[in-house]
């Protein structure tokens, strides 16, 4: 997809969103069936495919299931390499190739309970960007600045998000 496809792809959307702008609010959604065996979750990537969660090695998981902290690295992934390259598309940034990668520091004492002050969550995610492209110091500097700015996942985490819980009964 090149500069125009993309502007043409998106413009209807952007008209659409401006003129009503109740339209751009969508929720997304995700379910999970927890599984009688295990300890482990099947969630529903809603493209016909599922996946199962686990318990991650550290915490007594035998390492088949999905790791849900593995996951969380691999959405702002997802999320960060998409926004980079429909900016590059946008800004018409030739990139030759590119790769993304995150990685997230826990201490699973805190979600053992091992140690009531050790911290539960990722005390730091670091994302990082390599792309091989003959772009200008500007150009780049402007590609990393919009996909710092519009990636979803990135902005989630970083910004934080008031969640709310609840427990009901089936």
């Amino acid at each position: 997809m090149d500069q125009n496809a993309l502007r043409s792809l998106q413009a209807p959307l952007k008209e659409h969103y401006r003129s009503d702008p109740a339209a751009a609010l969508v929720t997304l959604r995700a379910k999970g069936t927890l599984d009688d065996t295990t300890i482990a979750c099947k969630v529903e990537t809603g493209k016909a495919l599922s996946v199962v969660a686990g318990l991650h090695p550290a915490t007594g998981g035998s390492g088949v299931e999905l790791c849900s902290g593995d996951m969380l690295l691999e959405a702002l992934v997802a999320c960060a390499g998409v926004t980079l390259k429909a900016v590059a598309t946008a800004l018409a940034i030739p990139l030759r190739s590119g790769a993304v990668m995150a990685e997230g520091d826990l201490d699973f004492r805190g979600t053992l309970g091992v140690d009531k002050e050790a911290p539960v969550g990722f005390a730091e995610i670091r994302l990082t960007f390599r792309i091989d492209t003959n772009a200008s110091e500007e150009q780049l500097a402007q590609l990393f600045k919009l996909t710092e700015r519009y990636c979803v996942v990135y902005q989630t985490l970083r910004g934080g998000v008031p969640v709310t819980i609840h427990l009901d009964r089936a």
